[in-house]
This record gives structure tokens, sequence and C-alpha cells, in this order.
């Protein structure tokens, strides 16, 4: 029988930080009003002339060098962005040209800040039908671009990053034992980033090309709906609250994801988080979570993770984990 291993991972991010007293200068904030209601001291913005793909080939870069592997048959490249360098090509075919390789499939998909979760996921598929053998999933994103920096409710949240995960054929050490996935496209409204339709919503779109967010309704609707998300993961399997070593939420608000795990009953020490130095990286906050955590041997083999992305869409996906390098 066919199955998935995580074999390594790496992370980027750019060298510029904004931090919190940065933005005191551009909008009415400030430093304890951000930190109070987000969690956030600084994030990283990416330089004019660096989008998605360069960060997301650093990041698998820094993965290949952390574990010294050989990624010359590599045979699919899954590229989780909402902002990718352009519609087409494909931000992981800019990665398949940059790193040389021949025969090697490569798409991006675009589940917002749940992306990386869904990468994790179709990956798992791939490889135990018999499709693939090793598979880079990539979550990226260069929110920088798309952010209006006079709208204070958004403009101090977000941040540019990248993780990647490697995930390789195993004939008897799976990384993946259950998963789940979600949308509530009727609350699409909520989250939003547009260029060219203004009919969805049924409203003129404010600031087109921006991200535009109803923080109050995504507060609301992952505080009620996530809680659920790692419920239902778990009943999937043999696994129960008690047994998680790591739990991995996208990493959007502090006070959000402290509300999430008081419902659940997870403990804060047991969560892993990438906010506060980077803001919310979307697609690439829980990559970014777990290079951290390694960074500072939290994690080690054969560690239970529930890894929870939410948000635009809205979308959700879950993945339950055993840590196995």
């Amino acid at each position: 029988m066919s199955y998935a291993k995580i074999t390594a991972q790496g992370a980027y991010v750019s060298e510029k930080a904004m931090n919190n007293q940065d933005f005191e200068k551009i909008v009415d904030t400030s430093d304890e009003w951000i930190q109070q209601r987000t969690g956030i001291i600084e994030r990283r913005i990416a330089k004019d002339n660096e989008y998605t793909s360069d960060l997301s080939y650093k990041a698998v870069l820094d993965l290949q060098q952390n574990y010294n592997i050989d990624l010359s048959d590599v045979d699919m490249i899954i590229n989780a962005t909402l902002t990718p360098d352009y519609k087409t090509p494909s931000v992981a075919s800019y990665i398949q040209a940059k790193l040389g390789l021949e025969n090697t499939g490569a798409i991006d998909i675009n589940a917002a800040c749940a992306g990386f979760t869904y990468g994790l996921n179709i990956a798992n598929g791939l490889i135990t039908s018999g499709q693939n053998k090793k598979i880079l999933v990539i979550g990226s994103e260069t929110l920088s671009k798309i952010t209006d920096y006079t709208d204070r409710n958004t403009c101090i949240l977000f941040g540019d990053g990248a993780g990647a995960f490697l995930v390789e054929y195993s004939e008897d050490d799976p990384s993946f034992i259950t998963s789940s996935f979600g949308s509530d496209g009727n609350k699409g409204g909520n989250l939003y980033c547009s260029e060219l339709s203004k009919e969805m919503f049924n409203e003129e779109l404010e600031n087109p090309g921006f991200v535009v967010q109803n923080g109050r309704g995504v507060y609301k609707w992952a505080v009620s709906t996530v809680p659920k998300i790692v419920s239902n993961t778990l009943d999937k399997s043999s696994y129960t609250i008690d047994d998680l070593d790591w739990f991995v939420p996208h990493s959007a608000n502090a006070r959000m994801i402290e509300s999430i795990c008081e419902k659940s009953k997870i403990q804060k020490d047991q969560t892993l988080m990438s906010l506060a130095h980077y803001g919310n990286t979307s697609s690439a906050t829980i990559p970014l979570s777990i290079n951290l955590a390694i960074s500072e041997n939290k994690i080690k083999k054969d560690d239970l993770l529930m890894l929870v992305g939410f948000g635009g869409g809205l979308t959700y996906s879950s993945v339950l984990i055993k840590w196995s390098i």
C-alpha cells in the first residue's frame, strides 16, 4: 500500500520588517492598540522587485539546504497562493523552471488562508493513489502588494512569507492520518479581493484590487467553526484532543486563536503561531509556524499535530499528521 510522508520543510521571509510604530506614521493607530487586538508586533514586507515566486523558490532552497535533499526527481509542485506573480503562468511553473525539473507537474491552488492544508491533502491523495512519488507543497504570499495602506482595519494585519514541505512516497511510515474540507461561500463577502467581477456580492465592491475584510464577520465565523473542525477531524481518527501535541491553526489573529483554543479545550502552550513577527501571511502562516517551532526545538519526531487552515471563501481544511522528520 502507498503512503505519504513529510520528509523536509523550509521557509523564507524578506529582510524588510514593518513594525507597529511604522503604522503609527501612516494611519490612526498605535502599537498598543495593534498588539492588544491582534497580537502582531511586526511583519515582513517583500521588496518592490520581489514576488511570490521569489519567496517560494527561496523557501524551497531553504528546505533543500536544511535536509540535504535531492529534488531532481520531484514529480509535482503544488503552490498555494492568492497573490501569484501572474494569473498565468503559475507560480508552481516558475519554481519548476528555476529548479530545472523536466518531468514535473505544476499547479497553483487558491484557497486563501486554507491553501497550504488543501495542498498537503491533495499531495497525500496523489501519492496514496500512486499518481506521484515526490511532491513539493508550498504556501507563499506577497500580501503587501494587495494591501491598502490607507485602510487601518486591514493594513496592520498582513505580511509576506513562504513555507515549503516535501511529501514523499513511503511504504510503511505515513505522516497523514485524516483530514476534512469545507466551505461557506455565502459568507465570501466577509473577505475578498476583486479585480474583475462586481456582481457576486450584489453591491459595488470597495477598493478593487485590494484585499477587503469584514473582521467581525470572519472572527465570528472562525470562532464558531474551527472548534467543530477540530472535533470532526479527531472523530475520524482513534485520537482525542488530549492526544494532540501541537495545534497549528492559521495565524489570523491572536485573540481569535485564543477563543478557538478555549472552545476546543486546547492549551495555549500547545498552539503554534507565526503571527507576532510575521503577521497574517495567509497560506504561509502554517508552514511558517512549524518552521519557527522546529527552530526552537519544540516539535519532535512522532508528535501529533492538528493543522487547520481557514479564511477566504470562506473555506477551511484540516489535516491530522504524525510528524515524521
